[in-house]
């Protein structure tokens, strides 16, 4: 079995670890692993932008009251406040390597968007396609590095564990010569996104399966928060489309929820309308299409021109183009969609986990700072903060030992599923999704949740059974994490007695005081 060392070891290749990559560069050896191609990420994806104070009209006191607000009692303080009052120099960072954000042409200052639960215009956006101009300008900064290794179409299996407790490195499967090897490294982080895979209608790629919470738990690290499930209120409803995301800023420019029959009523909900958080959004709508009997409803941005919209939101007008859709002309068909993971591995603000060696950053984290509902566009924010607080930390550490010898016999085995049991795969990939999306959603029970761990339960126990068996192939290793963290999402909703931001019971709608505090689950109680 191949054994590989390096300092730092990135797992992730969003912009979370590809900036704390970059910076840890200019002082340790880093090797970052991803399981497909570099840009195969959720921030890819992102249209929206990052949320920052950036002009006198704006200040630090009333974005850390918006999130404040959004997160319903569970944001920490303190973390907040860090995020906020250090967002812009990180923006001003990622300007100086190159990212182009929108600026007015007049003065150079931010062309700002505005978003729901935001009391003022703070997104520093690049049209609506920052993800993907972010991923570009910091794919290519790492290119850059001789002391970065990139090791594209690798998978993370599990953490490598030490005696001590620590996390001392990573088991990685190689996907082109479906080998193993173990990556050891005095700094191990997990940046690898969040799990909207776990649902059936998600905003998020392929590559949101979760993994890196599941390393993590496995491992022994501390699980936070993930009752709270944000799901994005616009995806585009089209039988030919496999996931997309409709911009909240075209709401943050004017577009009015509709029903079927053209009736507006977000007013019926919120004096905020369209610009309420979108926990109220997307009740609201599930609620209008329950009503209607409808599979979706109606987002209305026709009362911009064409010239506009093309300009503002490239992406989004040419993508409804390629179904049919005019979105200067029509409106656009959409329905709520799995989109972000407010919980995660608990960490403080520099990315430290309750075990040695182990950092995360990004969504797969739990900062404290999104609570139970994460605000509009504070998710980039978060990540590029972390990231830089976490590297600071790092060249201040010398790290765990990286350990000269491990028993092979620990090994992961690599395998390919028979035909019968890649069925059976198929099968229960399909039907823990299907569970989640009908028993875990928007609105949730205790029967519900009950019939959801009893389900999933059943699942995890087959695949645990078949990776045994059978070793670890990129479908069994993907599964037996989403299986794992769905039934974390449902153990922690069902011990949650109350409603709260993105968690709604029917059985407790309203929120209890004992309530206000975190979830925290470790494998020690699986």
């Amino acid at each position: 079995m191949r054994i590989e060392k390096t300092d730092v070891l990135v797992i992730g290749s969003g912009i979370a670890g590809l900036l704390l990559a970059r910076k840890a560069a200019r002082f340790a050896d880093v090797a970052i692993v991803t399981k497909k191609e570099g840009s195969a990420s959720n921030t890819y994806y992102a249209q929206g932008g990052i949320a920052a104070v950036a002009n006198d009209e704006d200040s630090f006191e009333l974005h850390i009251s918006d999130t404040i607000e959004a997160g319903q009692g569970l944001c920490h303080p303190e973390a907040v406040e860090i995020m906020v009052r250090e967002g812009p120099a990180r923006i001003r960072e990622l300007a100086e390597l190159g990212v182009r954000f929108n600026r007015d042409e007049s003065s150079g200052s931010f062309r700002l968007g505005r978003e729901g639960g935001h009391s003022a215009s703070r997104i520093v956006h690049f049209h609506d396609v920052i993800g993907r101009e972010l991923e570009e300008v910091l794919l290519d900064e790492v290119g850059k590095s001789p002391n970065v290794s990139f090791l594209d179409e690798h998978l993370a299996i599990d953490l490598v564990g030490g005696s001590d407790g620590g996390v001392k490195g990573c088991y990685v499967l190689d996907r082109r010569r479906n080998e193993i090897a173990a990556y050891l490294a005095r700094h191990t982080i997990i940046a690898t996104g969040g799990a909207g895979k776990i649902y059936l209608y998600t905003s998020n790629p392929d590559v949101a399966s979760g993994d890196g919470i599941a390393m993590a738990y496995r491992a022994g690290a501390e699980i936070s928060n993930l009752e709270f499930v944000q799901f994005h209120p616009t995806s585009l409803y089209h039988q030919k489309v496999k996931s997309l995301l409709i911009s909240e800023a075209l709401r943050g420019e004017g577009a009015v929820l509709r029903t079927t029959a053209g009736d507006e009523f977000m007013s019926h909900y919120d004096d905020r309308r369209e610009l309420a958080p979108r926990d109220i959004v997307a009740r609201a709508m599930d609620s209008e299409m329950k009503k209607s009997g409808e599979k979706y409803v109606l987002l209305d941005i026709t009362k911009k021109p064409a010239d506009w919209l093309k300009d503002r939101f490239p992406f989004v007008y040419e993508r409804c183009l390629e179904y049919g859709i005019d979105i200067s002309r029509e409106p656009i068909p959409v329905v709520p969609a799995a989109h972000y993971m407010c919980g995660g591995v608990r960490v403080d603000m520099e990315g430290k986990t309750n075990l040695p060696g182990l950092s995360v950053v990004g969504e797969a984290a739990c900062s404290g700072v999104h609570g139970a509902n994460r605000l509009a566009s504070n998710s980039l924010l978060e990540a590029i903060v972390l990231s830089h607080r976490c590297s600071e930390r790092l060249k201040d550490e010398r790290g765990v030992e990286i350990v000269a010898d491990l028993d092979t016999g620990d090994f992961p085995r690599t395998g390919d599923p028979k035909i019968f049991e890649t069925v059976i795969l198929d099968h229960d990939w399909d039907l823990t999704r299907r569970v989640m999306w009908d028993y875990v959603g928007i609105v949730r029970s205790e029967e519900r949740l009950r019939l959801a761990r009893e389900r999933i339960g059943q699942i995890r126990e087959t695949v645990e059974r078949l990776y045994e068996e059978y070793g670890a192939s990129v479908d069994m290793v993907e599964l037996r994490n989403i299986a794992l963290v769905s039934s974390l999402v449902v153990q922690s909703a069902i011990a949650r007695k109350e409603s709260r931001g993105l968690h709604y019971m029917i059985d407790y709608p309203e929120r209890d005081p004992e309530w206000c505090k975190d979830s925290i689950i470790k494998i020690e109680e699986d």
